[in-house]
């Protein structure tokens, strides 16, 4: 396994749920809990700046999605859905009966499936750069060329031997970024590294094959087309990210209680590009 990375303040701890060794890191104390979920290719070092930001009025947890960082990397099990029933399933672990939510990528995606499921458990939820699942193909049609890099990462052999070989996951950070400046060579290792083990190559790998071959079938036949959201949201979207802030248009007719925010100078990678914005509208967001 590789080295776990330090944040001051922060202690890391495991979980069983549902036959899966789960790791989260926490920060602060008290019964006002964020619940913090990371995207590909990343794990919950991604939330190093907003947890101690946070942790003053609130108890911050990061988890490690099954396959990522330091949690378990069984060989299926990677469909979004799923994911989602692992995220409440170690909250009941925990004793957690209701949380506050940020999700960023797959990390919000899997946070717009659980509010739409359990909206009781989930009192506020602050996404960042993520296309809700309720997005139709006449949204995303024109924009769908710009997820190239999925095909490549769910290819047979190729998608585990770019994770594996170390070059991928910088590509991925650095070209998705517009504040580039933010990877130095030690970041990048903290979640490029976790990815040369075979079980976690293979997890990144399923995230997209899952995605792409098993669940977008139902997405595109509807699945989601007449979701509702009833929790107070705000999704935060960097002007500058590969995936489209365009195709959001029209998100009101499901969301009615979601604000949506254009960040300028941004790519995708929203919490290390512009770590500061991100603590601010947190702090406001989930104490209001």
């Amino acid at each position: 396994m590789s080295e776990l990375p330090q944040v001051e303040g922060v202690t890391n701890h495991w979980v069983q749920a549902r036959g899966v060794e789960f790791h989260y890191a926490e920060a602060g104390s008290g019964d006002d809990v964020v619940l913090c979920l990371h995207g590909w290719p990343q794990h919950w070092y991604e939330w190093r700046h907003l947890m101690p930001a946070l942790a003053d009025r609130h108890r911050v947890l990061a988890l490690d999605l099954r396959g990522f960082g330091w949690s378990e990397a069984p060989d299926g099990g990677y469909e979004k859905e799923n994911l989602a029933t692992d995220v409440l399933a170690v909250l009941d672990e925990l004793g957690i009966q209701r949380v506050k939510l940020v999700g960023h990528d797959w990390g919000g995606w899997i946070g717009f499936l659980l509010c739409l499921r359990e909206p009781r458990r989930f009192e506020r939820f602050l996404a960042m750069d993520i296309l809700p699942p309720w997005t139709g193909i006449k949204e995303m049609g024109p924009h769908v060329w710009r997820l190239w890099y999925q095909w490549m990462v769910l290819t047979p052999g190729l998608g585990y031997q770019l994770h594996r070989s170390g070059k991928l996951v910088p590509k991925v950070l650095v070209g998705s970024s517009k504040q580039r400046q933010v990877w130095d060579p030690a970041t990048i290792h903290a979640f490029s590294d976790t990815f040369t083990e075979p079980a976690r190559a293979r997890a990144g790998v399923q995230m997209y094959r899952s995605f792409n071959l098993r669940e977008m079938p139902g997405i595109v036949r509807g699945r989601y087309a007449k979701a509702h959201l009833e929790v107070p949201t705000l999704l935060l979207h960097g002007a500058e990210d590969p995936l489209p802030h365009q195709a959001l248009k029209g998100y009101e007719r499901h969301a009615e209680v979601m604000g949506l925010e254009i960040v300028p100078d941004c790519g995708h990678f929203m919490a290390d590009e512009m770590p500061d914005l991100v603590a601010e509208r947190a702090r406001e967001f989930l104490s209001s």
